[in-house]
């Protein structure tokens, strides 16, 4: 099944949702999902909104759920690729990184701030220290737990961000496509758009992950996590 990527639905009616930031997790350990709901749920002004085990589904969770904050395991997503392709589309959102002890690192705490993250916040840390990180955040829109913030003296994001390119919300869904075998041709039949916006989507997406042709691009993105076998995608 593919996935297709739509605008944020508007917010109306019974569907309104309650103050406060709406919280969702990609954390591949089902009682660290299963704990920091229970603490978020029971927390004031935070409601909890959903989490997944896996890379590749967070995009469709986003899709579905809309966070105000999405906290992420720095195990998932080291290079940021995640929160570079969801923030490129969603602009309100909040990514928080959940720094596991081998990332922290000055390289990792850049890389982070440069790809959109957010927030940082040790994963191993006490659950006040990320509640806090989270109101902060979502608040402030941007945080460093005070263990972390010396990671990231002399930072500068906009040098930073002229060196890194994420795929676009569109270039990811070709990317998609191609991984299900479909031709320039089919990818556009599929989008609705013309064979040379494919052709440039396509050109696009090998320079900003610095593969050689469409099938290293598959491979880098299966690699990187963010796409899955059509089994596990269904």
């Amino acid at each position: 099944m593919r996935t297709v990527l739509n605008p944020r639905p508007p917010v109306v009616g019974s569907e309104r949702r309650p103050p406060g930031p709406g919280v969702a997790l990609v954390d591949p350990v089902p009682l660290f999902r299963e704990g920091l709901a229970a603490v978020v749920r029971r927390t004031p002004a935070m409601h909890w909104l959903g989490a997944t085990g896996h890379l590749h589904t967070a995009v469709r969770m986003h899709e579905r759920l809309r966070p105000d904050v999405l906290l992420v395991d720095s195990m998932l997503d080291p290079q940021g690729h995640l929160a570079t392709l969801l923030t490129g589309g969603d602009p309100t959102l909040v990514v928080i990184s959940l720094v596991r002890e081998p990332h922290r690192t000055a390289k990792f705490v850049r890389t982070a701030l440069s790809c959109g993250v957010r927030g940082l916040v040790p994963r191993a840390g006490e659950i006040g220290e990320v509640l806090q990180a989270i109101s902060r955040t979502h608040v402030d829109r941007t945080y460093l737990d005070p263990t972390l913030a010396p990671l990231a003296a002399g930072f500068t994001p906009a040098a930073e961000a002229g060196s890194r390119r994420s795929l676009s919300r569109r270039e990811y869904e070709v990317l998609q496509l191609i991984a299900d075998g479909l031709e320039n041709q089919a990818v556009a039949n599929e989008l609705y758009v013309s064979v040379e916006t494919v052709r440039t989507h396509v050109k696009n997406i090998l320079r900003k992950l610095r593969a050689r042709d469409r099938t290293h691009a598959v491979s880098l993105a299966y690699q990187a996590g963010l796409l899955a076998s059509g089994a596990a995608r269904a």
